[in-house]
């Protein structure tokens, strides 16, 4: 079939866009890593090696399913890994915490400050800034919330260790976007590669919004990378240069610390008035799709992954 018509082709794929969700949803239930496979060949033409994986996204989807993961559904838990940096001694990286809730009614709204962060545990990007407490439609995110909830994002992706965490809701501190060392309408992450121990490359992502976001690499001597990156619509390479933040030693002695027995884990950071802040531990960062690095640099990345034998 051929669509010559662009307004029939943005309805078809409106039409068939909860379609192919449903389906990937359920192929993730049942066959993760075949859910996996699939957005591998879909993103890159090609089959995933399982056999001999080489490069970081063959060897991110290899560890999912064939390496033992019993303390990724912990690490990627985003109320629980609070108390996993709190026995790391890294307590004083973390972001103020103001309330946890295990259903969205139970959320209690008035007493939160005016300004705060709320997320599930769970989920992925899904985040309510709040800078105006007096404009929130309470009403309308709890019920937001319970649906996000009630969402598997685990098997959307074929991530399984995400299917077995608790889902709670938390709230956080709101972190001052104007004390950073460089300006930008987002906090600035500062997502460590870490493997086994060992920080290699830091990507930085400024400027993000649900369309887009900047991008740019540095290694740990903070010498700028542009040419691991591929521009793309959503993944845009910025031609600013962040300034070395003035807390890398202490993000590069906790992931290394953090990363410490995991083959691979991005430990993400963020810098706010020259303090380090702990985000998250990512244990399959993009899902183990990050395609927008060059061929090269995921190959490079590869070979500081060591597999477990």
């Amino acid at each position: 079939m051929v669509i010559t018509n662009n307004s029939t082709y943005k309805q078809l794929r409106h039409v068939l866009r909860p379609i192919r969700t449903a389906y990937e949803l359920l192929l993730g239930k049942l066959s993760p890593r075949r859910l996996a496979a699939m957005h591998y060949k879909r993103i890159y033409g090609v089959d995933i090696n399982w056999s001999n994986p080489k490069n970081i996204d063959e060897k991110i989807n290899w560890l999912k399913f064939y390496s033992d993961t019993s303390r990724w559904t912990l690490l990627a838990d985003k109320y629980r890994v609070r108390q996993y940096v709190k026995e790391c001694g890294l307590g004083d990286t973390l972001v103020k915490l103001y309330g946890m809730w295990e259903r969205a009614a139970e959320i209690d709204w008035e007493a939160l400050p005016n300004q705060f962060v709320m997320k599930t545990n769970h989920g992925s990007g899904d985040v309510l800034i709040c800078r105006d407490k007096q404009s929130i439609d309470y009403v309308y995110w709890t019920k937001i919330f319970d649906k996000w909830l009630h969402t598997d994002f685990g098997s959307l992706m074929g991530e399984p260790h995400y299917k077995h965490i608790p889902p709670c809701i938390i709230a956080e501190e709101l972190l001052d976007v104007s004390k950073q060392p460089i300006a930008s309408s987002s906090l600035i992450d500062y997502k460590i590669w870490s493997f086994n121990g060992k920080p290699s490359y830091i990507w930085c992502c400024i400027n993000r919004t649900p369309q887009s976001v900047e991008v740019i690499t540095y290694d740990t001597e903070w010498n700028v990378h542009p040419e691991f990156s591929v521009d793309t619509p959503h993944y845009i390479l910025t031609d600013k240069r962040i300034p070395r933040p003035k807390s890398l030693e202490r993000m590069l002695q906790a992931a290394s610390i953090l990363s410490k027995g995991l083959p691979q884990v991005r430990v993400d950071f963020y810098e706010v008035d020259g303090k380090a802040y702990f985000g998250e531990l990512t244990l399959t960062s993009s899902s183990g799709l990050n395609y927008f690095y060059t061929e090269e640099f995921r190959n490079h990345l590869g070979e500081y992954c060591q597999l477990p034998l």
